[in-house]
């Protein structure tokens, strides 16, 4: 007989090598997209606390109290309402991370929290003066 096609062992010969190469892939795909939800993180709790510092010098010393309205850290920082959504009502994550803002004329606290061990493994904090500290 003349037949064409593949036998059963040819094709589990291919699923197996597949199966390991995504083995050998996933974890290393998984462990970078951490990598660089930390970073974005780190990025994000600095720039707010760049444009906190930055409303301070622009306002005699007095730090933003709110993050949305005229003349509060919008003004500065336009996506400080994304990042800062637990001070206008809600909780919103952002590439695995929830960021918490506490703001008063006398300073603030900006933190980011991973969702979970899957999208971070670091904790970011920012306080009055632009004290970045990683927990």
């Amino acid at each position: 007989m003349n037949r064409k096609g593949f036998t059963l062992v040819e094709i589990m010969i291919v699923v197996a090598i597949i199966a390991l190469l995504a083995a050998i892939a996933v974890p290393n795909l998984l462990s970078a997209r951490r990598t660089a939800n930390e970073a974005a993180a780190k990025a994000t709790v600095r720039t707010l606390s760049t444009a906190a510092e930055t409303f301070s010098t622009s306002h005699s010393g007095a730090y933003p109290t709110d993050v949305l309205g005229a003349g509060n850290l919008q003004d500065f920082i336009a996506s400080a309402g994304s990042y800062c959504a637990n001070n206008a009502g809600g909780l919103t994550p952002v590439q695995g991370y929830n960021y918490a803002c506490t703001l008063t004329s006398g300073g603030y606290i900006f933190a980011a929290t991973p969702t979970s061990a899957a999208t971070g493994s670091i904790t970011y904090t920012a306080t009055t003066g632009g004290v970045l500290t990683p927990l």
